[in-house]
């Protein structure tokens, strides 16, 4: 049997069963009506952004806009700087990919290649990380930023911290290393009797092939970056460093508010058409790195 008569859960063959049919169509409702759920609330911001005043608080509301004030979106992103927000927020972004790409790719390899003694302890270590919550870490980290080991030197109202806990990120470390470990032995021994060295081999021989889990990596970090609220509003106490989230959130009681849904929309839009353009990159990272949905 072909492999695209088998793909998924269901075959074409179990798809002829009238139970499994019925099964497959109420899954799929079911799936449509979640998604309906998630969809609306941000859909409504949107539409909510172009209204006029009157129209923006009339009970009960609208979801289709009956007019529109498009020179309000101009007015916010004037009032509200939102240029100097995008740029902020790319900074931090482009420097949390760097980071989370660097580094947990090179722990990744370490212990999916290179393999030393002790490596399994490691990645058990970095395992337990995961089961840790969130909140035992903060004052400790928060001691460190202001005061950071051996150089003595403050890092708030800068990017620093940020970039430096995207480097050190167990989840990320577990994809690369599944996707690592899928990478046949005997490019990695080849290039071994070639003469090349260790971070060569990795960064000539497996970064080109791991092209699928680097765009999921990337996509996920993008994602988190633009939504990172609490390590910004702890570390950027400068108003000129703010990221569109700590400015939406520092903003909210200063501007009306159809002004803070535009504010919403625009922190909305780029990761969403981040995702929708590159969501098959994250499936194919997923796939090859061995976790399944």
């Amino acid at each position: 049997m072909r492999a695209k008569e088998t793909a998924g859960i269901i075959g074409k063959l179990d798809y002829k069963n009238p139970g499994i049919k019925l099964l497959y169509w109420c899954l799929f409702a079911v799936l449509i009506g979640i998604s309906l759920v998630c969809l609306l609330p941000p859909l409504w911001i949107l539409s909510s952004s172009v209204k006029d005043i009157k129209e923006f608080f009339a009970i009960p509301p609208t979801l289709f806009p009956r007019t529109f004030e498009w020179g309000k979106l101009w007015d916010t992103w004037r009032e509200l700087d939102f240029t100097r927000l995008y740029v902020n927020t790319f900074m931090l972004t482009i420097g949390k990919v760097l980071f989370s790409l660097l580094f947990n790719g090179i722990l990744g390899y370490f212990l999916a290649v290179l393999k030393p003694a002790g490596s399994k302890l490691v990645f058990v270590l970095v395992l337990w990380t995961m089961l840790l919550p969130n909140t035992l870490g903060m004052v400790p980290i928060f001691k460190n930023i202001i005061d950071f080991p051996v150089f003595g030197v403050n890092l708030t109202n800068t990017f620093w911290p940020m970039w430096m806990m995207a480097g050190a990120n167990a989840f990320y470390v577990i994809i690369f290393k599944g996707f690592f470990e899928g990478i046949p032995q005997a490019l990695i021994d080849a290039a071994k009797m070639d003469g090349g060295t260790r971070l060569s081999i990795f960064f000539r021989i497996v970064v080109p092939l791991s092209k699928p889990v680097i765009m999921a990596v990337t996509i996920f970090t993008v994602n988190a970056a633009w939504a990172d609220f609490f390590w910004p509003y702890m570390v950027l106490k400068d108003k000129n460093m703010w990221t569109v989230i700590v400015a939406i959130f520092n903003l909210k009681t200063a501007v009306p508010l159809d002004m803070q849904f535009i504010a919403l929309t625009f922190a909305i839009i780029p990761p969403a058409l981040l995702f929708l353009f590159f969501q098959r990159y994250i499936m194919q990272g997923f796939t090859f790195s061995g976790i399944r949905g």
